[in-house]
């Protein structure tokens, strides 16, 4: 994920799209104002207490904490969005910033590889913000409905008549 970031405050249309294409990647997330963007995927995001900035290492953060490729960007945003909270902004700033010093002078975000990303995130995995981050995402990502058919869940059975009469053991993969 590569983010791109505008130092004025706002971006036309035309702005957002040439300087996304212009990275050569995927997905990229396009920070301007008090949002995080993501035009190649037509999703964003509007922050209050969090700088948007701190929001898009969270949700780089998510997705390697949580790894899935196959999952887009917006899950792993919706699952973070929660700690845009005023409550909880000032110990989210300060995890983030302490994150970013620990990965260079590019901050988290600008490290290229998994690998150097999640050796930095194993330096702090004892800590109060990345334990917070860590446990709110369990819930937060795989409780989004929309999910689910992504790995294969259909949901509780229980309505239905349970699992017995509806292909338990239809699994493939044990």
């Amino acid at each position: 994920m590569v983010t791109l970031i505008d130092k004025r405050g706002g971006l036309s249309r035309r702005d957002l799209l040439k300087n996304a294409s212009a990275a050569g990647i995927g997905a990229a997330l396009v920070i301007s104002g008090n949002a995080v963007i993501c035009p190649q995927h037509a999703w964003g995001m509007e922050t209050k207490a969090l700088k948007p900035e701190t929001m898009a290492t969270l949700i780089q953060m998510a997705r390697d904490i949580y790894p899935h490729d196959h999952v887009a960007d917006r899950f792993y945003a919706i699952a973070v969005k929660g700690y845009d909270d005023p409550e909880k902004a000032e110990m989210i700033e300060a995890g983030v910033a302490d994150l970013d010093a620990k990965s260079g002078a590019g901050g988290y975000r600008g490290l290229g590889w998994e690998e150097e990303r999640v050796a930095v995130l194993r330096q702090i995995e004892t800590t109060p913000f990345f334990q917070t981050i860590r446990g709110g995402l369990v819930t937060g990502l795989y409780n989004q409905k929309e999910v689910w058919p992504l790995f294969g869940y259909e949901g509780e059975s229980y309505s239905q008549g349970g699992y017995v009469a509806r292909g338990f053991d239809d699994i493939d993969w044990l």
